[in-house]
C-alpha cells in the first residue's frame, strides 16, 4: 500500500491563468487524480475568459466540486440555471456558461473536471 501523499495549492503542479487577468485554475496531483482550485475573480465569465483558451461553444467539462467562498451562477446549454456559494458541494455537467456575481471572487475545489479546463 503507498503512503499518505499531501499537496499544498501553494506549490501547484501547474497554474492556468484565465484571458484578462480574471483568475486562475491551480492543479495539484495525488497519485492517479489531480484536484484543482479555481479563483474566478469579479467580472469573470466563462464564454469570455475561458472559452477562448477551450475553443468551444460552452464548458465540456464535467465538474464535481465545493465552493469555498464567493458566488456564481451556471447556465445549462437548455438555458436552466443554478447559483452556487459558500459550502455548496456542486456537480455540474459539460455544456454550460457560468460567471461570478458580486465583487467577491468564487474560489471552488474540483476533483474532476479542472485537469483540462482552460488549457489550449
Amino acid at each position: 500500500m503507498a503512503g499518505a501523499v499531501r499537496k499544498s495549492f501553494d506549490d501547484p503542479e501547474e497554474t492556468r491563468p484565465f484571458v484578462g487577468g480574471k483568475g486562475q485554475v491551480e492543479l495539484v496531483e495525488l497519485g492517479s487524480t489531480a484536484v484543482g482550485r479555481g479563483t474566478f475573480n469579479p467580472g469573470w465569465k466563462w464564454s469570455e475568459h475561458v472559452k477562448p483558451l477551450a475553443g468551444t461553444d460552452s464548458c465540456q467539462s464535467a465538474h464535481v466540486g465545493y465552493c469555498l467562498s464567493g458566488r456564481m451562477v451556471i447556465r445549462m446549454d437548455d438555458g436552466t440555471e443554478t447559483e452556487v456559494g459558500p459550502g455548496d458541494a456542486l456537480e455540474i455537467p459539460p455544456g454550460h456558461d457560468a460567471w461570478v456575481i458580486g465583487d467577491e471572487p468564487c474560489v471552488v475545489l474540483d476533483w474532476q473536471g479542472f485537469t483540462d479546463y482552460a488549457k489550449q
